[in-house]
């Protein structure tokens, strides 16, 4: 998985793999920061905390926090084989 710097102008859209397989959705602006946060022992989602680690299997940009909320709840509603196959196209490349 590449390399996210802070995105002052916009937001990203990411999907973590938990420890136990299961994934996680959410957004933010500086993902670098929300993926420690998610590994550190006080920070993260609540639902993250008893399933670490956690990886960074797929991200998008999104243009505003809008956009990202709205892409954050298409992929959310998604089954695990679509956010398999939209992992994929990210390792495919």
């Amino acid at each position: 998985m590449p390399v996210f710097p802070a995105n002052p102008t916009g937001w990203f859209v990411y999907l973590v793999r938990c420890q136990d397989t299961t994934f996680y959705c959410g957004i933010a602006k500086d993902l670098a920061r929300r993926l420690e946060e998610h590994n550190s022992p006080d920070k993260g989602a609540k639902y993250t905390r008893g399933r670490r680690p956690v990886e960074l299997v797929y991200a998008e940009q999104a243009a505003s926090r809008a956009q990202a909320t709205q892409r954050e709840g298409e992929i959310k509603r998604m089954a695990r084989a679509q956010k398999m196959a939209l992992i994929q196209t990210v390792t495919a490349k």
